[in-house]
């Protein structure tokens, strides 16, 4: 929201929702000065958290969970540009431990527009070679046990913004064993500045 030349945060409200052993924290936006967007934003938010849940019993093969929790954390939350992570863990009897499943979005909070991460990036521009050779980059330098030699980065690959930063993730199990946890590869925006749109979420974070 723009408030003369001051850009604001959008306002969030959470909202908890039960079913059984599982409890989601949802989060709501309020207050948007035009409610088609809110409805927009808020559908998109309440389908991803949706999502991870029926997500879980296919992943874990599972028909019921003795546990499960959703919750949310928002990346950021200003210069127009939203962005929210989602997390889901569930247990289920018999298993040796549960898991966490993650989902996001990136919005711009005006138009209520979804950003993929080919759109963070100018037309034309090589963005998969880059962070590829960042990733690999910062798995050499960090010592990530991963179960290949060299890590590729998808065309959609799953990411979230920071105050400067693109973060990069991946599932569990997907490059590295299941005890380092879901790996995260955050890139600072001034690393990829020549490739950035202006226009876009991360040509804000540049500003």
């Amino acid at each position: 929201m723009v408030l003369g030349n001051v850009t604001l945060p959008v306002m969030v409200r959470t909202r908890i929702e039960r079913e059984g052993d599982a409890i989601f924290y949802i989060p709501e936006i309020i207050g948007h000065w035009n409610p088609y967007v809110e409805r927009e934003m808020n559908w998109y938010m309440y389908e991803a958290i949706r999502k991870l849940a029926d997500q879980q019993y296919v992943e874990q093969d599972a028909e019921q969970f003795s546990e499960m929790i959703g919750t949310f954390e928002i990346k950021v939350n200003e210069r127009n540009v939203f962005s929210i992570t989602f997390t889901n863990y569930a247990y289920a009897d018999g298993y040796a431990h549960g898991l966490t499943l993650m989902d996001s979005l990136t919005f711009d909070i005006v138009t209520g527009k979804r950003y993929s991460l080919a759109e963070l990036f100018k037309e034309n521009t090589n963005y998969v070679e880059i962070l590829t050779n960042i990733v690999n980059k910062q798995v050499k330098e960090r010592d990530i046990p991963v179960f290949e030699e060299n890590v590729t980065v998808a065309k959609d690959q799953p990411f979230y913004i920071t105050d400067k930063s693109l973060v990069l993730y991946y599932p569990l199990y997907a490059i590295t064993p299941y005890y380092y946890g879901m790996p995260k590869f955050p890139i600072s925006v001034y690393e990829i500045e020549s490739i950035i749109d202006e226009d876009g979420p991360l040509g804000r974070m540049l500003a």
